[in-house]
């Protein structure tokens, strides 16, 4: 996923680069602006639906406004200065510079539709490996259901570490250490610091402790545990 992207990233910084360019020849009569354009506009319209579709027909009014006859110059769009002559530059300019600017707007945007993009799939696994671990509790694979469980915990703890930008030292982090991190920057309380910690202790009856075997009681609290923790920390 990183690497595809940095490929949208830098394909999208190459859009606002020709843009600019574009800007630039308008500004200097440059015939390259009428060769160049529709292309460019073709490729951020797409840009602009898909990370800011909310500007998208801001975007298309600058190149075609739909209302009026353009009588003025003030009021002709980018497509009559593609196919009229004699309408100075300046007023055709500053739509361009607009959607130079709606298109930086998306760039913006670029990382928190990725994060968005990266929750809602990671959730729609958790979900998915939940259900199994309750199938597994209900064919009598109890320590199977507790260990996926820790799985889960642990996979969302790291995730939201990450996410606030706090680094373990440990190689191999474990639900405890995760939970302490949490604890420490404060971004849990010490209520839910303690319940994770009985779902780490629960996960280790199921997954480490062979000495003791794990009832119902404690692999469906688990499994329940585990599905609060990965809808209500984050």
């Amino acid at each position: 996923m990183n690497s595809k992207y940095g490929q949208i990233k830098k394909e999208i910084e190459a859009l606002i680069r020709n843009g600019e360019e574009l800007y630039d020849f308008i500004e200097k009569g440059n015939a390259k602006f009428n060769l160049n354009y529709q292309q460019w506009y073709s490729k951020s319209l797409e840009v602009i639906r898909q990370l800011v579709p909310n500007r998208l027909e801001d975007f298309k009014f600058f190149y075609r406004n739909e209302k009026g006859r353009h009588q003025s110059y003030p009021e002709k769009d980018i497509n009559d200065f593609l196919s009229e002559e004699g309408i100075p530059h300046q007023f055709i300019s500053v739509k361009v510079s607009q959607q130079v600017n709606i298109l930086k707007s998306a760039y913006e945007r670029l990382d928190s539709v990725l994060y968005e993009i990266k929750n809602i799939v990671q959730a729609d696994i958790f979900d998915s490996e939940i259900e199994s671990a309750r199938y597994l509790f209900k064919l009598g694979f109890l320590r199977a259901a507790g260990a996926m469980c820790g799985v889960i915990i642990e996979k969302h703890s790291e995730t939201v570490c990450s996410d606030h930008n706090l680094k373990i030292s440990k190689k191999e982090p474990t639900i405890s250490d995760y939970n302490d991190s949490l604890k420490k920057s404060e971004i849990i309380k010490t209520e839910i610091w303690r319940f994770v910690q009985r779902m780490g202790d629960l996960r280790n009856l199921c997954d480490h402790n062979k000495k003791e075997e794990p009832t119902k009681e404690n692999v469906i609290d688990l499994i329940d545990g585990t599905d609060k923790i990965i809808k209500s920390i984050f």
